[in-house]
């Protein structure tokens, strides 16, 4: 063996040990990030039950929840506190992973549902089911996924062009998500006085409107997404880097980009037909956790746990920062705006600087 192959293969293994000793990093930090991220949804969790009319001590919250307290505090906090606090730590992971779904398969952080117009027509047909039918009760939730998931289909069929583009299908899903607003607005306008301020107060988000029966349809979600979780992040990981890379490694990239766009599409019909249209937490889960991974990191799971800490940390703001309740959907609104402001501006400073 000559002194030149020696050199090579000693330079090969070190990179080889450089590289696992990088992903061995970037894995701890991940664990970490999700540990930590964890806690806080516990910790958040317990604030929900404890806050209220009547602040209950951690001790007395506990015996609440476990049913070993006196009758007042077990009703407080089963009926009164643990549904709203379990719908928003629910609904905050459901609409976190859509968020990072349609972000990182499109690769625009400002591709999010909100926008895309699967949440708006979701929204569209529940106002049409609320002004037309007066329906309620759980159908609502199944004019709210009918609604998701037509939208959806209608994007993809509008975005197609021998496959599917990412900017293709954010502007055409802009196109409609706005078509969609504007028939929501126009079936409000026309509705009867009563209709109209149930489907305002639908239309609004709020924590608060989950009953058992969504809150369990987006824990059957969440809970099937669990199985298929790594096989997304895989096909993710291939879409990332390309379409043409994506093809040598062997991925069907247009089955792929659809299968991550359908999960995204399900979580955040769900989502919505559990609360309501509650904007920005799918947009801004996915960038703040890779803000705490890092930039070289990606998390579903991560991305998942910071929306239900920021819908967690919304809906206790709606609910005691001021003086009267307000809808969840308010202070997300105002989480939001300043985001999308910090974006725009930031990608004109890049243009410019380049």
């Amino acid at each position: 063996m000559t002194l030149t192959t020696l050199v090579t293969t000693d330079a090969t293994a070190r990179i080889r040990a450089q590289v696992r000793a990088e992903r061995r990093a970037l894995t701890h930090r991940i664990l970490m990030v999700i540990l930590a991220l964890a806690v806080a949804v516990l910790l958040l969790f317990c604030a929900s039950l404890m806050f209220g009319s009547v602040t209950l001590s951690p001790a007395a919250a506990i015996s609440g929840l476990t049913g070993s307290g006196d009758t007042a505090t077990v009703f407080v906090v089963r009926e009164l506190r643990l549904p709203r606090a379990t719908a928003a730590v629910l609904v905050g992971l459901a609409l976190g992973a859509a968020g990072t779904l349609f972000q990182r398969v499109l690769g625009n952080p400002l591709a999010s549902p909100d926008f895309l117009g699967v949440a708006a027509g979701a929204g569209t047909a529940t106002a049409a089911a609320l002004v037309f039918g007066g329906v309620a009760g759980l159908a609502l939730p199944v004019y709210a996924l009918v609604g998701g998931g037509v939208t959806a289909i209608l994007i993809y069929a509008v975005a197609w062009r021998r496959g599917v583009s990412e900017y293709r299908f954010i502007l055409v899903g802009i196109g409609i998500g706005t078509f969609a607003t504007s028939v929501t607005s126009y079936l409000v306008a026309r509705a009867e006085f009563s209709d109209a301020r149930a489907a305002m107060t639908w239309l609004t988000g709020s924590v608060g409107m989950a009953t058992p029966e969504t809150t369990a349809l987006v824990s059957a979600a969440l809970l099937a997404l669990v199985p298929t979780g790594f096989a997304v992040s895989r096909m993710l990981r291939r879409l990332e880097l390309g379409d043409d890379t994506a093809r040598m490694l062997g991925a069907r990239v247009e089955r792929d980009r659809l299968v991550v766009l359908a999960v995204g599409v399900i979580l955040v019909s769900v989502a919505t037909a559990a609360v309501g249209p509650i904007m920005f937490v799918a947009m801004l889960a996915g960038p703040l956790a890779q803000i705490l991974i890092g930039a070289s990191g990606r998390s579903i799971l991560a991305a998942a746990l910071v929306g239900a800490v920021v819908l967690q940390i919304a809906d206790l703001l709606a609910q005691h920062a001021l003086p009267w309740p307000i809808s969840t959907g308010v202070v997300t609104g105002a989480f939001g705006a300043p985001y999308i402001a910090w974006m725009l501006i930031s990608a004109a400073r890049r243009t410019r600087a380049a």
